[in-house]
């Protein structure tokens, strides 16, 4: 289909840089709707890692053009770093491959000390931030008094960010935090507003061209569902939507686009999270271990924003049916099958359980998990390593069963399987 939506169903971190790596081949444009550079996205290419936290992923092939959407908030700083890393890799990120939204917001030095202020001041009832600025730069936007990358263009630029940041030292002064010098700031800033100016476009408009003309366009959510603002496991959760649905708002494109669109939904073998937050399969020790690495490889469960070890466990089919329903997701990419490969037994997560009774949805969504306890299923595991599979029959006869139970109790099928790092190591169900 024209529009290719690709999200995260569980907390994020689920491989969706890989996913999207292996659409982008036939796409035409590859565009990020959501966040800022709290989310990353890994893609191997040989012995090069890339990891990119605001450019598409996409853009790792020729043929794509990259759009930063209207619903994102951008630290230029971080873009200007990537713009260079793939500069450096002959990567080309000309204002014809790169376009930014004119709508989307700019991240500032006083978002992000306000970012650490305010986590700090919660204590032991933080949230978990990455401290990067964006739960701050969303609350400009809603407030009304945001900058965004269309401000970088008028005269009176210097004096906005100036009293913005103004504006933010009261803040921060009452939170007991230093206060920012506004003048090095404006300095940087008029520097990073020359650098954005061949790049900011109406990217709605050229996204709706495309689909006009029947391009393709690939979607690129970034964190997960149940970190969605609205459907997420509130508030340990983003700032932005994550969902499909939310596509449609941070690129621009109308109802439409949603005849056309096609929702893809990247789910782990097993579950992780990062920070704070309810994690009803969670496991520790040894178990723990054997699931998140050791951090020796790139690909171990490490936060790639954050650096943060990740909290794992089995993965949760109550959970992953709600992301594909809050999504409108019809097929699964399954990454990190490898990692289970050598457990003897595997437990899945069927249903919940609470005050004597069975739940296989949720009553209330994923806010508050605490009164449930998770229902197991017991699957066989397989000892094969599944890492040069590239063939659906070529699977162990019991990770087969392992992912159509997942199919099951997803409602929606799998069709790419992951068995490793490469970009090439995906099973292709079709």
């Amino acid at each position: 289909m024209p529009l290719q939506v690709i999200v995260g169903a569980q907390w994020g971190d689920e491989g969706k840089g890989r996913i999207v790596d292996w659409f982008a081949a036939q796409a035409d444009f590859s565009a990020r709707f959501n966040g800022g550079d709290n989310a990353g996205h890994t893609v191997t290419v040989g012995s090069r890692i890339f990891k990119l936290h605001l450019i598409p992923s996409g853009i790792i092939h020729p043929q794509i053009v990259a759009i930063l959407g209207n619903g994102m908030v951008i630290n230029p700083s971080t873009l200007f770093d990537e713009m260079d890393l793939l500069n450096q890799a002959g990567i080309s990120v000309s204002p014809e491959r790169l376009r930014l939204s004119y709508a989307a917001h700019l991240i500032t030095p006083a978002h992000q000390a306000l970012d650490k202020a305010l986590e700090a001041s919660r204590g032991k009832g933080n949230i978990g931030t990455t401290g990067r600025g964006i739960g701050p730069a969303y609350t400009d936007k809603a407030a009304r008094r945001g900058l965004r990358l269309a401000d970088t263009l008028a005269p009176n630029f210097c004096e906005r960010l100036h009293n913005h940041v103004v504006d933010a030292n009261r803040i921060l002064g009452m939170l007991g935090a230093p206060e920012l010098d506004p003048a090095p700031v404006c300095e940087h800033y008029q520097e990073y507003a020359a650098r954005l100016k061949p790049h900011i476009a109406d990217t709605s408009l050229e996204l709706h061209a495309a689909l006009q003309a029947g391009k393709t366009i690939l979607a690129e959510g970034a964190q997960g569902t149940l970190l969605d603002i609205d459907f997420g496991t509130y508030p340990f959760v983003t700032s932005s939507s994550t969902t499909a649905p939310g596509a449609l708002i941070g690129l621009g494109l109308g109802l439409v686009a949603a005849e056309v669109a096609r929702g893809i939904g990247v789910v782990k073998a097993f579950q992780t999270r990062v920070g704070s937050g309810p994690f009803p399969t969670e496991v520790f020790d040894d178990l723990a271990l054997r699931l998140r690495g050791t951090g020796e490889h790139p690909w171990d469960e490490y936060g790639t924003t954050t650096g943060r070890p990740r909290r794992v466990g089995w993965l949760d089919g109550v959970l992953l049916r709600y992301a594909v329903r809050i999504n409108g997701i019809s097929e699964l990419a399954v990454t990190k099958l490898d990692i289970l490969s050598g457990l003897e037994n595997i437990q899945l997560c069927t249903a919940y359980r609470c005050d004597g009774k069975l739940f296989t949805d949720l009553p209330f969504g994923p806010a508050d998990l605490s009164p449930y306890e998770p229902v197991y299923e017991q699957l066989p595991g397989w000892k094969e390593n599944v890492s040069a599979v590239r063939t659906w029959a070529g699977l162990p006869l019991a990770a087969k069963a392992y992912l159509e139970r997942m199919t099951s109790l997803a409602g929606v099928p799998v069709r790419l399987v992951s068995v490793g790092p490469e970009r090439e190591q995906i099973v292709n169900r079709q």
